[in-house]
Order: structure tokens, then sequence, then C-alpha cells
């Protein structure tokens, strides 16, 4: 139960199987915010909660040549056979090579989370059952990043930033986020943000 301090990834989690699913079978369950905010951290404590649901990384969509064109892939390759009712089939980019290498399955299990900048973006909407935003600001979240990757990546940020913030620019996540999750000292709580979310009515 929400204590006033919001909502815990246990509450989150039990919360998610009582919503409607979103696309088939499936309740698709986007986990957003800005690169280096620890998006996939929060996606696989989420997961784990959900007792292993499976993870779609949108970075294993998107190619060096478009970083964020990569929503005719998920809706040809993970939308579309869900709603099918059937097992997701995926390509899987190598940044290092610079090509699609292999292909990876995704069941359509009971929960799916898609995790990565602008995974709750205006053309996967339709589709999500709920939809959080990470809340860590902009320049914070680039610094974590940036440290992360080393200075060899320097180049790399440079370019992807400016493409982050053309895309957060035309196509927001934040305003339409379900929940807004934040870090704490023991975890994850998670607010009502101006979506649909099942903690709106808690």
């Amino acid at each position: 139960m929400d204590d006033g301090q919001g909502l815990s990834l246990r509450e989150v989690a039990a919360a998610l199987g009582v919503l409607p699913p979103s696309c088939g079978p499936v309740r698709l369950v986007a986990v957003d915010g800005h690169a280096g905010s620890g998006k996939t951290t929060l996606a696989g404590r989420l997961a784990a909660e959900l007792g292993g649901a499976p993870v779609v990384h949108t970075d294993d969509l998107a190619t060096h040549e478009e970083p964020f064109g990569w929503e005719g892939r998920f809706a040809a390759q993970v939308a579309g056979p869900f709603r099918a009712g059937r097992a997701a089939r995926h390509e899987v980019y190598d940044w290092t090579a610079r090509r699609f290498a292999y292909s990876r399955e995704v069941p359509a299990a009971p929960v799916v989370l898609v995790e990565g900048v602008g995974a709750g973006r205006r053309t996967l909407r339709p589709h999500l059952a709920l939809t959080l935003w990470l809340e860590v600001d902009r320049d914070t979240a680039r610094g974590r990043g940036i440290r992360r990757d080393g200075p060899a990546l320097a180049h790399f940020w440079t370019g992807w930033s400016a493409a982050e913030d053309a895309h957060f620019a035309s196509d927001p996540t934040r305003p339409y986020a379900d929940l807004l999750v934040r870090q704490t000292q023991d975890g994850y709580r998670a607010v009502p943000g101006s979506g649909r979310g099942p903690a709106e009515t808690a």
C-alpha cells in the first residue's frame, strides 16, 4: 500500500497484475528516462519483482544511423507478434560491429518490460499498459553515462545527447508517464504521473 511516499517496486509489480492486457495477451510496460539515468537497472529489478519478466531493450533495436528510428522494427518484430498472441523475435544490433548480429525471442508473457530512451514514445503508447519515467535530470544522467562509458566514447555522447534532446523536444515521455520513479536509499519509490497508472486511484 502507498504509505504517502509512493509505491515500492513490489507494489508496482502487484498493481501490474490487475491491469488489462494492452498488446494481445501481454501487458507492455515502458521504462523510460534520460540516457545514463539507470533504466536498465530499474527494469531488471522490476522484472525480478515480477518473477523474471522478459525485458526488451530499445538499444537492441536502435542503430548508429537511427538512434530513435527503431519504432518500425518494434512494431513488426515485437508488437505485431504479441497482438497475434505469439512470441516475438527481434533483431539485436551489435554496436561494435555496427550491424544486426542475431535475433532474440521474447515470450508473450503476462508482463513484458520495454526499456530505453523513448520507450514511452507516442507511437508505442497505444500498445502500453503503463509507462514509468525514471526521475533523474538530464545533466546528472549524462554525467553518470559518461563516467560509465569512459573518455573513449565521449564523441558518441556528444552526438547522442543532441539526438536525445531533439527526440524529447518533439515527443516527450515524462508528461504522459503514469508513474514517476525516484531512487531512494532503500530502493525505488513511484508516485503518480499525469497518465492512467494504478497509483492514481490508490
